[in-house]
């Protein structure tokens, strides 16, 4: 066994027992926090400040126009301070963001995607913090919003009312999200991450000192991984030393970035009653999470090329400090959970890696998926398996006692229509393009990777780049900007409507002909329709970038 095998396996083996640990205890948690009867004092003065009526329980209509109108107010606001940087306190000689980019960015950050076509030192202290981390905050809490009422639509019986969004919102932050980050950033500062305000004197390797900016970036940098974001404080990202140290944050950032979707089927089990359906949603997305770091690791472990193979190992573009162990791990666990951040640079990975990534995307995210949109994403996929069986044996299909017809499977077809459409129509249409041909660096199946994956980013929320595209060109940054907000913001108003439909619902009594939904055959069977879906949507684009590169 070579050493970056063992070390790739003792890394992974941490990381799983880890979330594991967390697993049962987390999701018991996250479900008492979203039934909970009594507010905290803190909540009661938000719930005021708001003005809003927190024992109201919203229809699902009054549900979505609660997060559309929320998230408008976010993305107008965040729009407002990156034009008006100049005048913020310390906005460190930073000049406003020209209108594209600034919509490209508010865009960003208020769909939980953090694609950044700016450099992260661009941007003043005041910018990084009132802009955004708390946008890193609010968008990752509306994702879990989303999850938690589709999980009472599930749940519910006889209405449509999914409870109060602006009381989850509240919650969220305050009982999940701002606790855990105030443990977190403390761990990152002793461990070496970087929390001031001021710019550090660094001797450069000729001797030289260079002036290098500082920043709050502990506590901006535990939110980012936390509410799977990704943006970066600086523009290298998770790979700046002042972001990510050490082996030690390298680790603990794959964690953070995991620990909250894999907690959500626990859950969702307990919500619902049927902790073993939530175990089964869990077994879902860590058989395919496990079944893609493996693909990944072992094409850049292959070290195909004649660099490479000289070096022993796919170097180029890797932090020697994680190695490529270490950025196979990161790269996999950001791309399947709508995470931008990266510690290595995602167009040095091997063709067929970097495929990989790309794939995990167009799956949907969803194993273990972003905060929230991993798990209604993944309910959504195994509504559809169950469809499928259904029609296999020629019955009406069901899951939890609800019954799956024409209104809900249309929800669901929108649904996974909706990206894949954003995906390739941009894709194809910007590649027409003059600009964009100029902005790619390289052509062929290289050029069509780069663009692929940057609208795969985008309308998946993800927000990783691939390197190589100069994205910041007005076509594009209205463009991707636009796909940010589709793909976010269509598809949760689906869901909602989807839980609307299945709340209204009684229960149907289980039969013999009923499929349980708890044990492997489900397991596989939707494993197996979550592959084959985005193989065959996006497997003729990934034959003429990246399949053709590699082979």
């Amino acid at each position: 066994m070579s050493p970056d095998l063992r070390y790739a396996l003792i890394q992974g083996a941490i990381i799983i027992a880890v979330i594991a640990i967390a697993y049962r205890p987390l999701g018991s948690y996250l479900a008492r926090v979203f039934t909970a009867k009594d507010d905290l004092v803190v909540e009661r003065w938000l719930y005021r400040t708001l003005g809003v009526d927190q024992h109201a329980d919203q229809r699902w209509t009054a549900y979505a126009r609660s997060v559309l109108a929320f998230s408008f107010a976010s993305f107008v606001a965040l729009y407002a301070i990156l034009r008006v940087q100049p005048v913020l306190p310390d906005p460190l000689g930073a000049d406003s963001q020209h209108p594209a980019l600034a919509f490209n960015t508010a865009a960003s950050f208020t769909a939980n995607t953090n694609w950044q076509s700016y450099s992260g030192e661009t941007l003043g202290y005041a910018a990084q913090m009132a802009g955004l981390t708390v946008q890193n905050f609010v968008s990752a809490a509306v994702g879990i919003c989303v999850a938690i009422a589709l999980v009472r639509g599930l749940s519910r019986t006889g209405t449509d009312r999914l409870g109060n969004f602006w009381r989850d919102l509240v919650r969220c932050m305050v009982r999940v999200l701002l606790p855990i980050s105030l443990v977190g950033a403390t761990v990152f500062m002793l461990a070496g991450v970087i929390q001031n305000f001021s710019a550090v004197d660094v001797a450069g390797i000729t001797g030289q000192g260079a002036l290098v900016p500082g920043g709050p970036v502990a506590s901006q940098e535990v939110i980012k991984l936390l509410g799977t974001n990704g943006g970066g404080f600086f523009n290298a990202n998770s790979a700046h030393p002042f972001e990510n140290p050490n082996v030690f944050t390298n680790l603990l950032s794959i964690v953070l970035i995991l620990l909250i979707p894999f907690s959500l089927p626990s859950a969702f089990g307990r919500m619902t009653g049927k902790p073993k359906q939530g175990l089964a949603i869990a077994a879902v997305m860590g058989t395919i999470a496990l079944g893609s770091w493996t693909v990944t690791l072992a094409s850049e472990l292959s070290a195909s090329g004649a660099a490479a193979q000289a070096a022993g190992a796919a170097l180029e573009g890797k932090e020697l400090r994680f190695g490529v162990s270490g950025a196979s791990i990161f790269s996999t666990a950001t791309t399947l959970t709508s995470t931008g951040a990266v510690d290595s640079m995602h167009s040095s990975n091997t063709p067929l890696s970097g495929g990989m990534l790309i794939l995990n995307m167009a799956i949907g995210e969803i194993a273990p998926g972003g905060v929230g949109s991993g798990l209604y994403g993944m309910l959504v996929v195994a509504i559809l398996a169950v469809f499928v069986a259904g029609l296999m044996v020629g019955r009406t299909p069901e899951f939890l006692g609800k019954q799956i017809g024409a209104r809900e499977m249309k929800l669901v077809a929108l649904y996974i229509l909706t990206t894949p459409a954003l995906v390739l129509v941009g894709t194809a249409v910007a590649l027409t393009l003059p600009s964009v041909r100029e902005a790619m660096s390289a052509d062929g199946p290289r050029g069509l990777t780069e663009v692929l994956y940057a609208f795969t980013s985008a309308s998946n929320n993800n927000g990783s780049a691939f390197a190589g595209l100069g994205a910041d060109i007005p076509f594009l940054n209205t463009a991707l900007g636009l796909a940010m907000l589709i793909g976010r913001f269509v598809p949760i108003v689906l869901v909602l409507a989807l839980a609307g439909a299945f709340g209204s619902q009684r229960l149907r009594p289980t039969t013999d002909g009923t499929l349980r939904t708890v044990g492997p055959l489900f397991v596989g069977l939707t494993v197996g329709v979550a592959v084959i879906v985005a193989g065959l949507t996006f497997f003729p684009a990934l034959a003429l970038g990246p399949l053709a590169e590699g082979l």
